[in-house]
């Protein structure tokens, strides 16, 4: 043994320095834990930003669909004089080549069954009058279920659009903005 208690034949080694090989070990342990914080972080964060991408879409698809049906609904009043339609169904494009007042073609088959991306739509056409002739109207579009979003919609003969987040929309609720 030397005067420093090491076995003869051992290179001395300044205090504070460390080994070449431990200190790439430290650094590729720290990279590699820094990655593992990382894919963690990604694997919480992605899935509910993926969600909430989702929710938008649906609800922004709701609202396009509502204002879809407005459209539909003040051309088929002007188109055959009989005021707005008795069901989504006659909106819809029939079999034959010319339209009619029970197939009008003015929107899709999917949005006139009632149910389009995470939404069910609920047309309500309003009493016909003394000469048949319908005046009013009103469509609610609720969710499916949680996952498509919070928000329930209400439109009518008015083309407002409004919107509620804790139960079904009405004419009571606030109107959309823009």
């Amino acid at each position: 043994m030397d005067a420093d208690n090491k076995p003869e034949g051992q290179p001395q080694q300044e205090l504070g320095t460390a080994k070449p090989r431990s200190r790439v070990s430290k650094i590729l342990l720290w990279v590699l834990a820094s990655i593992f914080g990382l894919l963690v972080l990604a694997a919480i964060i992605v899935p509910n930003l993926l969600r909430s991408c989702r929710v938008t879409a649906n609800q922004s698809s709701a609202v396009g669909s509502l204002r879809t049906l407005n459209t539909a609904e003040i051309t088929y009043s002007s188109t055959y004089d009989s005021g707005f339609s008795a069901t989504l169904t006659y909106l819809q494009p029939g079999t034959a080549a010319n339209p009619s007042s029970t197939a009008a073609g003015l929107i899709d088959s999917v949005l006139a069954t009632g149910l389009k991306s995470g939404y069910r739509f609920t047309y309500s056409a309003g009493p016909p009058n003394e000469s048949g002739r319908i005046d009013s109207y009103s469509i609610i579009a609720v969710p499916i279920d949680s996952s498509h979003g919070p928000n329930s919609y209400y439109t009518d003969q008015s083309g407002v659009i409004r919107q509620n987040s804790t139960t079904t929309a009405s004419s009571t609720d606030s109107p959309l903005a823009g």
